[in-house]
């Protein structure tokens, strides 16, 4: 099974092209933290190569950019290929199926990033939550309610 699933940042604005038959692909490289430190302590990246295709290119083409956070799903395909020099080479990239947002939220008002603990315009004017629920408290008999069943028929 070739099944691979990463998150790291973009180490270059995506770059979109169309092949001859107009197909769109994209191709931009992620900069993926390793997990374990190396001997000396310091935190050890790779940067790995990604294509996506079709409608997948184009979102990544629209609202992706270098240094944005993001996970991809895809797989891990091998190329060989011969330089300038003639000599065989063999490259890894990882043909991406599907791209997700994490970390940051964009502002799209001022064109850049900030955290997701950072008040949001939408959320600011919300009612408070009811100070005195806790997801722990117990659940007693009063806290239900009967309902009527007319008909016995599902509502879906």
């Amino acid at each position: 099974m070739n099944h691979i699933i990463l998150m790291g940042r973009l180490t270059r604005d995506p770059e979109l092209r169309h092949t001859q038959s107009g197909v769109p692909v994209a191709s931009f490289s992620l900069a993926v933290d390793r997990r374990m430190k190396s001997a000396s302590g310091e935190r050890q990246t790779d940067f790995i190569d990604c294509v996506a295709w079709r409608h997948t290119a184009e979102f990544v083409s629209k609202y992706f950019s270098k240094g944005r956070m993001c996970a991809v799903h895809g797989n891990l395909q091998l190329r060989d290929w011969q330089d300038k020099s003639g000599n065989n080479r063999r490259s890894a990239e990882v043909i991406v199926d599907n791209v997700y947002f994490t970390g940051e939220k964009r502002d799209d008002a001022g064109g850049g990033y900030h955290s997701n603990s950072a008040p949001h315009p939408a959320t600011d004017s919300m009612p408070p939550i009811d100070a005195g629920y806790s997801p722990n408290s117990p659940v007693g008999a009063s806290d239900f309610a009967e309902l009527d069943d007319d008909d016995g028929e599902l509502p879906f």
